[in-house]
């Protein structure tokens, strides 16, 4: 199977402390092997796993970040997309966003570590702020949501990543004046822009932007606001 030409969901987490002082946001890096995007300093996240479509939430998200989800997307996968963000947090970081509480019904092998640490997810918090379509050409494609979340919603030590996985290394708290420092891929850098735009505030933009991709012409649109333009690769 060729993985360049297949267009994965996928969902990432961009976790902001201190955001009325110095905000600071958590980054690590790829490896140096990675088929995508090594050595760069990326926000953790990752693909949407079929198991994450049964995971439930304790708290499932607000509007409007789940009709922008649904928008030029499979609605059924909004729910799910949260959950992936969630997972991939927890996987790369030791990190938890969730709620105290029993696991309802059978847990997934991949959340049995999460379950065990006495949590079941929840989306509180995360704003749906950017959406992005990997170009043709990559070795890996992604259809890519990021979530904006403050660092105050975690349950966790936010400066304990003892039980990360080896995914990501040099994982940090990054001061956003000093992130352009680090080897960043084009798209965190002009996610971050956002991000740094709207500063103090994390909520859900009314409008979501989104680099389209998947056709051969490059598409910059505004889910939930005006039309597209063209744009650079």
């Amino acid at each position: 199977m060729d993985k360049s030409k297949i267009i994965r969901d996928a969902a990432t987490v961009i976790l902001i402390r201190d955001k009325s002082t110095r905000p600071q946001v958590l980054m690590g890096q790829r490896g140096a092997n990675a088929a995508f995007m090594p050595n760069k300093f990326v926000f953790p996240g990752g693909a949407l796993d079929a198991t994450d479509m049964d995971v439930p939430l304790a708290d499932a998200g607000s509007e409007p970040c789940l009709t922008r989800l649904a928008q030029q997307a499979d609605a059924s996968k909004a729910q799910a997309l949260l959950v992936a963000a969630i997972r991939e947090l927890w996987e790369e970081t030791g990190q938890i966003l969730g709620q105290t509480g029993p696991w309802p019904g059978d847990i997934p092998d991949d959340w049995k570590s999460f379950a065990d640490a006495g949590f079941i997810p929840s989306a509180k918090g995360m704003a749906f702020v950017f959406r992005a379509i990997t170009p043709k050409g990559r070795t890996r494609r992604f259809d890519a949501r990021f979530f904006a979340v403050d660092a105050d919603e975690l349950q966790t030590d936010i400066d304990d990543f003892s039980r990360a996985s080896d995914e990501l290394s040099h994982l940090q708290w990054i001061p956003l004046d000093d992130v352009r420092r680090f080897d960043l891929p084009f798209i965190t850098e002009v996610v971050l822009a956002e991000i740094v735009g709207n500063l103090p505030d994390l909520g859900a933009p009314q409008q979501v932007p989104f680099f389209n991709n998947s056709d051969e012409e490059s598409l910059f649109v505004r889910l939930g606001g005006v039309g597209p333009l063209s744009a650079a690769t």
